[in-house]
């Protein structure tokens, strides 16, 4: 694998601007194991090949790097993601290469719309599925930025991904709707082409633990059969030292017929992720637990550092308020403050030296609780 890693970075470093600042690559590797409500104990690992930025503050975490990261689940779900990050190795460019591998081996399915029904006792011990179905998804994904002026950047990307579902055993509502149509039977499984632009304005001191700045974005994407179109605004103050408030406004519309795969998971600059619901959207529910071409977010969040030492340790505690809601088929998109879902939990964070992160969160909602991981704050 190191072999591997080292050929990746050979590819980045054979230029002449890289020769020529003598760069130089370091290594690290971290097994570690947690558990997730969704899909049970996982026990995953990373092992990345960078090129540090050395002692001066910047945003960017590395000037580039190489990295594999894996993980797989009790409950049979897994993940493979082979990145490749250069976000400071050329000034003014940034260019990002991710192939991912990824089953969900247990995502929840309950229906197209913003008033979708969880009744509990419709999972019993003879349809204990009843609620749950099989995603698989291969994807490769490109994205290229170059700086326009000051902190705006223009953004081009594509995507491949082939998405798949698989029923798994006894009755559930997944079979019940790909049976009668509400599932489109030609989009299981759905092979997409996907090309992506927009404008990214980034004033963020750090990009993976924030304490102040501003990043908004506005991306348009064309699939196969569907338009994708997102906004969102994300800021981050810090009234006192060890004390920060940050707070997120996001909305997408999608026009066409966007198949299930698509609905499933929300754009940005970065990667996509499932909306509404989960640890980057609505904490407190299922990962996309609403589903619909129509997406709104909105979040307030308010955390303080218990231990507070830059560039070695930060343990940080808080609390958020998340609300959301879709807008189902032949709805239209509109900010509003009607039939919105809400959450509310607290969350640790634990941040080693400037770039390794960890984020254990619980969230509430009107469906029961929700206890989630990731190497990420939510936004």
């Amino acid at each position: 694998m190191r072999h591997l890693l080292v050929g990746l970075a050979a590819i980045v470093a054979a230029t002449p601007t890289a020769a020529a600042a003598q760069r130089f690559w370091k290594t690290t590797y971290l097994p570690y194991a947690y558990y997730r409500s969704a899909d049970g104990f996982w026990l995953a690992g990373y092992a990345m090949l960078y090129s540090p930025v050395g002692f001066r503050e910047q945003p960017e975490p590395h000037r580039a790097w190489v990295q594999l990261r894996t993980g797989l689940s009790t409950e049979g779900s897994y993940v493979v993601v082979g990145d490749v990050q250069v976000p400071a190795w050329w000034d003014g460019w940034r260019i990002a290469v991710t192939l991912l591998a990824r089953r969900d081996n247990r995502l929840r399915y309950f229906g197209v719309g913003n008033e979708t029904v969880f009744d509990g006792d419709s999972a019993t011990a003879t349809r204990p599925f009843f609620y749950q179905t099989s995603r698989a998804t291969q994807r490769a994904r490109l994205t290229v930025q170059r700086r326009l002026v000051g902190p705006l950047r223009a953004l081009v990307g594509a995507v491949l991904e082939r998405t798949d579902f698989r029923e798994l055993p006894g009755e559930s509502l997944f079979r019940r709707d790909l049976a009668s149509g509400g599932i489109d039977p030609g989009t299981v499984p759905f092979a997409d082409a996907v090309l992506r632009a927009g404008l990214v304005l980034d004033t963020r001191d750090h990009e993976i633990d924030p304490h102040r700045g501003v990043l908004a974005e506005g991306l348009y994407s064309s699939g196969r059969g569907y338009t994708r179109t997102t906004g969102a605004a994300r800021v981050w103050v810090r009234p006192a030292q060890r004390f920060w408030i940050a707070a997120r406004a996001a909305g997408e519309r999608m026009t066409g017929d966007p198949p299930l795969a698509a609905l499933l998971t929300m754009e940005t600059s970065d990667e996509p992720f499932a909306a509404v619901g989960g640890h980057r959207s609505l904490r407190g529910y299922y990962d996309a637990r609403f589903v619909g071409p129509g997406k709104l977010l909105a979040t307030l969040e308010a955390r303080y550092a218990v231990i507070w030492k830059p560039t070695i340790f930060e343990l940080k505690v808080g609390g958020f308020y998340d609300v959301g809601r879709v807008f189902g088929p032949g709805e239209s998109f509109r900010v509003t403050t009607a039939r919105l879902h809400a959450a509310w939990g607290g969350e640790v964070g634990a941040r080693l030296q400037r770039n390794t992160l960890f984020v254990l969160s619980t969230g509430f909602g009107d469906e029961g609780w929700q206890l989630m991981v990731d190497t990420r704050w939510a936004f």
